[in-house]
């Protein structure tokens, strides 16, 4: 049916017309535009002379081959951007900044605490010439607070934030989730936060407004009933596998030769799984018959089911799970997820040209539109693929980017 979210009737993104100055890197910043970018927001990626994004270099491994590879890292979330290389160590170069500023509808940074202030390129600055420019700043802790000029990495935020207490096997030692959950969290709510700035200066009297996202915020919120669970009881939670603290069996259990996820997530598929198994015994164990007992009992229950998947392979505990209609899944590596015929139907692998890289594959956007459909218009860009470009759409002529070059505001290339 046309006009299903499967089957977009337009051809533009619902943010298309917005401009989006970013002046980030690395991670949490790009990984923010880049949703916004996919949504059809012209995003304008601003890099040092020179050198661009740190991600850049990030590799092996890498699209292409010699000095025309492009680093996976950086492919994976700086596409449907353009790359201008700015020089906003210099005040030509930060004057240039400004004049893009004042024809932004969001501006973007992860500099460390104060340096945008240092540089005049802070809210209050833009904003006086911009005022309904939306402004996000992005850090490790937040513009205040006592550690608000403290270095910031994803692995120090899982641990600070507490994700690293809950991951891993019990008795075990801390274990890193396998993503940079802290900066792609901390992406996640500035994208929503900057969303809803721009709906409330539409509905508003159009003015915009500053934003301050921190990864430790993001990883103490996303630590939802967890935290909770602290909150209720007293008792921090610990490392516990595969397992959750409030629902068994919920959980990887060893096969002959894998592993398989088991989700009881209500009473109604115990007698299934135990069915599908062939535990009359544990059906009948009253010890077992409410998730409740068997959270207070698991470490009954938990040997009693492994002997049982021990005995199975991992597709014949998953044909009879799925003959039962008890939820499961095998554990699966990256090749495995996306040579999935699910993800294929949902578009979830986005393609692309680069001009010198050639072609590449990266993750898709999950967001589907019925008239405003997310799309992929430009390839990751190269450092400063379109610096003139853009100084040209912004008034710019010759004269004045042979200046700009002359004061080492923009490479002399």
């Amino acid at each position: 049916m046309v006009g299903e979210a499967r089957d977009p009737d337009g051809d533009t993104g619902p943010l298309d017309g917005v401009t989006v100055l970013d002046a980030s890197r690395v991670l949490v910043g790009p990984f923010c535009t880049m949703q916004l970018g996919d949504l059809g927001a012209d995003v304008i990626k601003i890099e040092r002379p020179g050198e661009g994004d740190q991600t850049r270099t990030w590799r092996p491994p890498a699209f292409g081959e010699g000095d025309d590879a492009q680093s996976a890292y950086y492919a994976s979330v700086n596409r449907n951007r353009r790359s201008v290389e700015l020089n906003l160590a210099n005040e030509t170069g930060r004057e240039v900044f400004r004049d893009l500023a004042r024809e932004a509808d969001v501006v973007v940074e992860n500099f460390r605490v104060g340096k945008m202030a240092e540089w005049g390129l802070d809210y209050p600055d833009l904003a006086e010439e911009n005022p309904e420019l939306v402004y996000c700043g992005l850090s490790g802790y937040g513009e205040w607070g006592p550690d608000r000029d403290e270095p910031a990495y994803d692995l120090v935020m899982q641990a600070r934030g507490g994700f690293m207490s809950i991951t891993g096997v019990e008795g075990g030692a801390p274990v890193r989730i396998g993503v940079a959950l802290a900066d792609i969290g901390a992406g996640m709510y500035a994208t929503q936060a900057i969303l809803a700035a721009l709906l409330e200066r539409e509905l508003g009297d159009g003015t915009g407004q500053k934003i301050d996202v921190s990864l430790l915020d993001g990883q103490a919120a996303w630590t939802s009933y967890m935290a909770a669970n602290y909150f209720a009881s007293g008792e921090p939670p610990g490392r516990m596998g595969s397992k959750h603290p409030n629902i068994a069996p919920y959980q990887a259990f060893e096969t002959r030769d894998g592993y398989v996820v088991v989700a009881c997530a209500s009473d109604a598929f115990w007698p299934r799984l135990c069915e599908a198994l062939d535990r009359p015994d544990l059906l009948a164990d009253e010890r077992f018959e409410t998730n409740e007992k068997r959270v207070r009992n698991r470490d009954a229950l938990d040997p009693a089911l492994e002997e049982s998947f021990a005995e199975l392979t991992t597709q014949e505990a998953l044909d009879r799970l799925g003959e039962h209609g008890v939820p499961a899944s095998p554990v699966r590596d990256m090749a495995d997820v996306f040579d999935d015929p699910q993800l294929a139907a949902r578009d979830m692998v986005a393609e692309f040209d680069h001009p010198t890289a050639g072609p590449m594959q990266v993750p898709g956007s999950p967001m589907h539109f019925s008239r405003t459909p997310t799309t992929v218009r430009q390839h990751p860009p190269s450092l400063g693929e379109h610096t003139e470009t853009v100084l040209r759409e912004h008034g710019y002529g010759d004269g004045d980017i042979a200046e700009l070059k002359k004061q080492e505001a923009i490479p002399d290339r």
